[in-house]
């Protein structure tokens, strides 16, 4: 399986760039294939052009300014995300990512009836996303209802592959846990991801 594998976050060092190694590191090992594209170090665009936005809605909407990565969300059978949680939603560079690349022609049609849109990225099996938040779980999941998890699996994924195996992992109280819990979640994601 061809696994475009996207990391979100601005410091080489941080906790989502261990994960995204494990991740790498366990997917490559099982004989898969790994397009690792790490936004910040490619220097990702996250704005949506004006260009872009006002043909959003043409029947054959142009997805060329966001081309490189068109053709690598295109060209995988999975992704996998990984990213902090901000604010309870996506760092503002991975929601640039859908905005531009996950675009009319790419991951979904519009319905010009205003109906709704219907799915094009039947190339995408597997969606998966390792997320961390400096909340506890009660909050992220009985006060704030797990807004990303909401998002990325009856938004984002619902409406533009079908019949996809999602999961997401989350990493809570990460401002507050310690090395040990640290290396306990890094054990967890290796395991499952040896299940891909």
């Amino acid at each position: 399986m061809r696994i475009l594998l996207v990391l979100a976050h601005p410091l080489e060092e941080s906790f989502a760039a261990s994960v995204t190694e494990t991740v790498r590191r366990k997917l490559i090992a099982n004989g898969h294939t790994v397009d690792l594209l790490d936004l910040y170090r490619e220097d990702f665009d996250p704005r949506l052009s004006h260009s872009e936005r006002s043909r959003y809605f043409e029947p054959a909407y142009d997805p060329s300014e966001a081309g490189p990565f068109v053709s690598r969300l295109k060209q995988a059978d999975g992704l996998v995300l990984v990213f902090p949680q901000w604010w309870f939603n996506f760092p503002a560079i991975l929601k640039g990512f859908f905005d531009r690349v996950f675009a009319p022609g790419v991951a979904f049609e519009n319905d010009p009836d205003g109906g709704r849109i219907q799915p094009r990225l039947g190339n995408i099996h597997l969606f998966w996303a390792f997320t961390t938040t400096g909340s506890p779980w009660w909050v992220v999941n009985l006060y704030m209802g797990n807004p990303v998890r909401r998002l990325l699996k009856r938004g984002i994924a619902a409406f533009c592959a079908k019949g996809l195996d999602f999961k997401m992992v989350n990493l809570y109280d990460m401002d507050r846990i310690d090395d040990a819990k640290r290396k306990a979640h890094l054990a967890r994601v290796e395991k499952l991801v040896d299940r891909i």
